[in-house]
């Protein structure tokens, strides 16, 4: 995970304000953070203070200013945040946690930074597709400003590149999967990376992709480095025709079989290109909610939530949408076990993972409620 420096003079010494400055702010932090100043804060605590003064301060929690926002593509936003200083930084691929409040009620999505995590001046740059049905995403399309305050959570996620990073890398999105391996791109271009780097992205028109002006440039003028476009729909089809296929990879990375891929998107592309190269070179996440379908058969037994004291017959869906149904409000981020947000104990029962298809009937054991569909009476620690 790549971390900031501090500047430093072409001597090789740091300046007075740099030296003076972090002191002054880390003793301000102590000073804030003990236990002395917690107790006279109150029952509210120290950030409750802060945060009236400037919504962006926290001891304890990551928050980001908005500094900028813009529309690349028509179903699209880009947010430039500037992070507080408990934010630890990404490694190019992770994704964090965005929480906003609409009409009183705080909402969390998960996200992917665009941004190379070499960027000087330690902003991050987040890209949203507003959905039709996207709360939050339909909100930041319509109603983000600059100036506003959102809460994060330190980056998370394993679809990242390796720290030594291989001689033939491939980089394959479809629709908003593009964020996260354009960081990856970015972050490789930053590093002044030497070996071959193909870059092919999936959307149903040219419109809709947010970072077409920016890859056509980079295609133009960094030496390794090919992008292709593949439109599904409408009259111009871009550089490949048709959904991804074994020949679309070769034709950019002619040496396929030895080139690291990274694929985000939907779970049909990601299968594609699983099937087109070797498994153990291809890496992916997906940012999709994975297709649900229901067994009748599954949908027996009830569904308990012991600690809330609240029994539901099981209807067969997701046990996050089960509890929500219950009138319950269990912490959630993706809705697609990316996340692990909703990550709460089983105390009895079996489940069934829609991600996987694998079935777990341990007692007292973690579970994603947002991926596990009980396969007969469930209790939870909820």
């Amino acid at each position: 995970m790549y971390t900031e420096t501090q500047a430093t003079h072409p001597a090789g010494r740091q300046s007075d304000r740099s030296r003076t400055r972090p002191r002054r702010r880390n003793l301000g932090h102590r000073i804030l953070g003990s236990g002395l100043v917690e107790a006279l804060a109150a029952p509210h605590g120290v950030d409750r203070y802060l945060e009236l003064v400037r919504p962006g301060w926290s001891l304890h929690d990551v928050r980001a200013e908005l500094t900028a926002v813009h529309h690349p593509a028509p179903d699209s936003v880009t947010l430039t945040l500037r992070p507080n200083h408990v934010w630890r930084g990404f490694a190019a691929g992770q994704f964090v946690r965005l929480t906003i409040e609409i009409d009183g009620v705080q909402r969390s999505r998960c996200y992917s930074p665009a941004s190379s995590v070499h960027r000087a001046d330690g902003l991050i740059e987040l890209t949203a597709r507003a959905h039709p049905e996207g709360l939050v995403s339909r909100f930041l399309h319509h109603r983000a400003v600059p100036g506003m305050v959102v809460g994060l959570e330190q980056a998370a996620g394993d679809f990242v590149l390796p720290p030594e990073r291989p001689e033939r890398i491939a980089l394959v999105s479809g629709g908003s999967g593009i964020t996260p391996v354009m960081s990856m791109l970015r972050t490789l271009l930053d590093e002044e990376y030497r070996g071959e780097v193909a870059f092919l992205h999936y959307a149903r028109t040219a419109d809709r992709v947010p970072y077409a002006r920016e890859l056509a440039r980079v295609s133009a003028e960094a030496p390794g480095v090919t992008v292709a476009f593949a439109y599904t729909r409408g009259e111009h089809r871009g550089e490949l025709e048709g959904y991804f296929c074994a020949e679309h990879l070769r034709a950019v990375a002619p040496d396929a079989a030895a080139t690291h891929t990274y694929v985000c998107g939907p779970p049909g592309l990601i299968d594609a290109v699983r099937a087109a190269g070797d498994p153990a070179l291809v890496h992916s996440e997906s940012f999709v909610p994975p297709a649900l379908t229901l067994d009748t058969g599954d949908a027996v037994g009830a569904v308990s939530f012991a600690r809330s004291g609240v029994d539901a017959p099981n209807t067969g869906a997701t046990l996050l949408e089960q509890a929500e149904m219950a009138g319950l409000k269990p912490a959630h981020g993706c809705r697609m076990g990316i996340c692990h947000t909703c990550t709460c104990r089983k105390l009895a029962g079996g489940v069934r993972n829609i991600r996987t298809g694998e079935l777990s009937s341990t007692e007292d054991e973690d579970i994603q409620i947002c991926v596990s569909v009980p396969t007969g009476s469930v209790a939870l620690d909820l």
